[in-house]
């Protein structure tokens, strides 16, 4: 009976190695299958009076549903990885009285360092016309800072016009950005027909209380396709829509669903004219300071997509700002 006993032991002994050895086995065999995502997350302090310390590759977390993907790689996006575009976005049909603040738009751009190309482009016309192409003279991005025109387009969407800059972007394995100034109304389609509630024979009716442009959604998809992180910064446009408190509210809302979904922030005080801009741009610098480029790996699919992650940190002080999605290529055939 002893004997049977330790035959016994031994064979599951055995067996439950064999399951481990099947299981290691299996997530090696899936590994290969495996694709090398790169991103661009942001470090923000949740209290600016204390220290923010570096972050280290195994204080990152990349979960995906009820699995972490492996982290490979966390590159602070200083020294010689520190190359920067950003694009600074204003909104043409935003109230000239923007103009006091444009002093701290154009103190901004004198205050970033040598690794940063800046550009200055104007949204109208659903597109953006860049009066000044991303450069490293600084001097060149503060002269092409005007007022805005305060006037109506024949198609007036920032988001839009984000969606086209962000299609036209030659891509770069540099981090990507956008200082976007609107009020985030959709005035193209913020008026659009909606089924009448009455019955079909009424056919489609026109609502004029919108709700979150539904192109606010693909820029926000089409940023996040690219790489491309928007930080929105809130200003009072004109017409009747720019003093429409329902309006107001809307826009600023379309503004916070990009800048969180493409893993920025949005600056506002609510739908309220900011009296400046300084402090709001001064934080957008403190995240452009402690920026990371994360790598690792993930779990394609057969077509290539977007799909959730959540990236978090268990430091006491920090909050990762990221995509809520990632681009994943196709699985290789």
């Amino acid at each position: 009976m002893r004997i049977y006993r330790t035959l016994l032991t031994l064979l599951c002994i055995l067996g439950l190695a064999g399951f481990c050895g099947q299981t290691a086995q299996s997530q090696q065999n899936a590994a290969p299958n495996a694709v090398q995502v790169h991103l661009v997350i942001t470090d923000a302090a949740l209290r600016e009076d204390a220290e923010l310390p570096p972050l280290q590759k195994e204080d990152v977390k990349v979960k995906q549903g009820k699995n972490f993907l492996p982290v490979t790689q966390l590159i602070p996006a200083q020294g010689e990885n520190a190359a920067l575009q950003m694009m600074i976005l204003i909104d043409d049909t935003l109230n000239t009285s923007v103009g006091n603040n444009l002093s701290d738009v154009k103190d901004f751009i004198k205050a970033q360092p040598e690794s940063a190309l800046i550009g200055v482009g104007y949204m109208s016309n659903a597109g953006v016309n860049v009066v000044q192409n991303f450069t490293a003279d600084h001097d060149l991005a503060v002269k092409a800072v005007r007022l805005p025109r305060g006037a109506f387009s024949t198609m007036d969407s920032p988001y839009l016009s984000l969606i086209s800059l962000v299609k036209g972007w030659p891509q770069q394995k540099v981090r990507r950005e956008v200082l976007m100034v609107s009020d985030g109304i959709d005035r193209l389609r913020g008026e659009a027909p909606q089924p009448s509630r009455l019955g079909p024979n009424f056919g489609s009716v026109y609502h004029s209380m919108p709700t979150i442009s539904q192109d606010a959604t693909s820029a926000s998809e089409i940023s996040q396709r690219y790489n491309v992180i928007v930080f929105p910064i809130y200003a009072v446009g004109v017409g009747r829509a720019g003093r429409s408190s329902w309006d107001l509210q809307v826009g600023l809302s379309g503004l916070s669903k990009i800048a969180q979904e493409t893993g920025g922030e949005d600056f506002s005080l609510s739908t309220s004219q900011l009296v400046s801009f300084r402090p709001y741009l001064e934080r957008l610098q403190k995240l452009l300071s402690n920026q990371y480029y994360v790598v690792f790996q993930a779990v394609p699919g057969k077509k290539a997509g977007l799909q959730r992650v959540n990236i978090q940190t268990e430091l006491s002080n920090s909050e990762i700002l990221a995509p809520n999605n990632i681009w994943v290529p196709a699985a290789p055939k």
